[in-house]
């Protein structure tokens, strides 16, 4: 009898059974293990949790006699289960340090090379070599898997001429417009399965085993590979032409806009990165989607989400506790409630109050306003990257442990971006709908209408003086400091403000 094989609750979609490069035989029998210290561990979104829930027991419905779907207290535990009689078991290696490092530990279990990716981790390793003493950006690196993997290119040279189009992929929103008017986004339709999953969700509240955080309405993002297909088809057939130029912009009553919303399946295993860029580029080459669009979907399928997964494995465990910045502060409970209605601010009680119901906002929200907000007050970034791994659907710890500690804390001091992602309220109004109605003005620094953002920008780069003074990218800002006539009065304020929510 073939091999046993196990598979990762981010393990579901067909490549991760596929026999090729030395993968599971045809017939060999898979277990599947539904952990309940998981959900003790953290205190996770509930959408987030039904989501992983509903997409392994739709894959072992799909995989009838062949898996044995165990759920059990731990992996350890649902392993003895699963596979009582002992003997080899092989998996693919999994996409956690700290799931490694079990699978590493028990006896018999074969890890096998990870699925799921473009560039192998040969490959990465080799540009690294050949970069040594250099940064590792992520446009270099970008540029090489392009070449490398053929995508969006026309001989030797980018499509279109030239690598980046990110200077057309940062339109404002449309002045007065209310939505970007893009089709709506593929959504699920639930089954027994869901149902299923939210009775045992609830029950374990009620028990007292497990708490959540957040909302768990209907079931946004796909669970089964069909669902995803159907996602992909709808994004690429309905929504990526009018994807790249408003990349960058919120809408406060869009916050969808014309973004994929694909990263919870493919963080599932149930897209493949190929297909998706596959299918994007066969739409620019057929007339349906502009180039600018199109490259800015494959940079972050085939450049970011790429880039973040290896330097995951590149930085070490030791990247976790990066802190250049010293911050230490811990996050408030408004915050880590999210509790939208304690918060006067628009564009923070917008999103959080997205983040409460659905579990997800596109990368802008995330990194100029959550994260923002964040590095202004000083907050913990270790504190920060678990709020964010928890929160969100699509968040994994090789996931938001380079993002946040990285691009969105700088706590890593610059190693993965060339300086901090924050601003005052002027950027947020020039992006966004949310500043119009707001209480609080974006040109203010001081008073009762005072932008928490822009007075909170001006309180960090103060902060930071030294440091920030050396950066060439925020020196000039820094500079700025010395022509404000108001910042000892700024200063009392924010020290006042505290971590209240604003």
């Amino acid at each position: 009898m073939s091999t046993p094989h196990w598979l990762f609750g981010d393990q579901l979609g067909p490549s991760f059974t596929a026999p090729s490069d030395g993968g599971p035989r045809h017939d060999s029998p898979l277990v599947m293990i539904e952990s309940r210290a998981v959900f003790r561990r953290r205190r996770f979104h509930r959408a987030k949790a039904h989501l992983i829930l509903s997409a392994m027991r739709h894959r072992a419905a799909e995989l009838g006699d062949r898996v044995t779907y165990v759920r059990a207290e731990t992996y350890r535990d649902g392993l003895r289960e699963g596979l009582p009689s002992g003997g080899p078991v092989t998996v693919h290696h999994p996409t956690s340090r700290a799931a490694l490092s079990l699978v590493s530990s028990l006896d018999g279990v074969t890890v096998l090379p990870p699925r799921g990716f473009l560039v192998g981790r040969d490959e990465f390793a080799s540009w690294a070599r050949a970069r040594e003493g250099r940064t590792l950006r992520l446009e270099a690196f970008y540029r090489q898997v392009r070449q490398d993997h053929d995508i969006l290119m026309d001989g030797d040279r980018p499509a279109g001429g030239t690598w980046n189009l990110d200077h057309d992929n940062r339109e404002p929103p449309p002045r007065g417009a209310p939505t970007l008017g893009a089709p709506a986004p593929y959504r699920p339709r639930e089954d027994d399965i869901d149902a299923e999953v939210r009775h045992d969700l609830d029950r374990w509240e009620r028990d007292g085993d497990v708490s959540f955080v957040g909302r768990d309405g209907p079931r946004l993002f796909p669970a089964d590979r069909r669902e995803a297909l159907a996602a992909l088809r709808r994004f690429v057939g309905h929504r990526l032409s009018t994807f790249g130029a408003h990349e960058d912009a919120v809408l406060a009553a869009d916050p969808s806009m014309s973004h994929s919303l694909l990263s919870s399946s493919l963080n599932l295993g149930l897209l493949d990165p190929a297909e998706c860029v596959e299918r994007a580029e066969a739409a620019w080459r057929a007339g349906e989607a502009p180039l600018n669009s199109v490259e800015g979907f494959v940079r972050q399928i085939a450049g970011w989400r790429e880039y973040v997964w290896h330097l995951y494995w590149h930085f070490g465990e030791d990247y976790r506790t990066s802190n250049a910045l010293r911050h230490h502060a811990p996050l408030p409970s408004w915050w880590t409630d999210l509790d939208p209605d304690a918060v006067t601010a628009r564009c923070l009680s917008t999103v959080i109050r997205q983040v409460r119901d659905t579990g997800w906002t596109h990368h802008i929200p995330r990194l100029m306003l959550l994260g923002s907000h964040a590095l202004q007050r000083g907050w913990d970034p270790a504190a920060v990257t678990d709020w964010f791994h928890r929160c969100f659907v699509d968040g994994y710890d090789w996931v938001m442990l380079p993002n946040v500690v990285g691009m969105s804390q700088y706590a890593d001091g610059g190693r993965m971006t060339t300086k901090p992602y924050t601003s005052g309220g002027a950027y947020i109004d020039r992006m966004s709908d949310l500043c119009g109605p707001c209480r609080y003005r974006p040109d203010r620094r001081v008073g009762p209408d005072a932008c928490p953002f822009t007075a909170g920008y001006w309180a960090f780069l103060h902060r930071h003086r030294r440091l920030l003074a050396h950066n060439a990218r925020v020196s000039n800002a820094v500079r700025g400091l010395d022509r404000l006539s108001d910042l000892p009065e700024l200063l009392r304020q924010e020290r006042a403000r505290g971590d209240s929510p604003p």
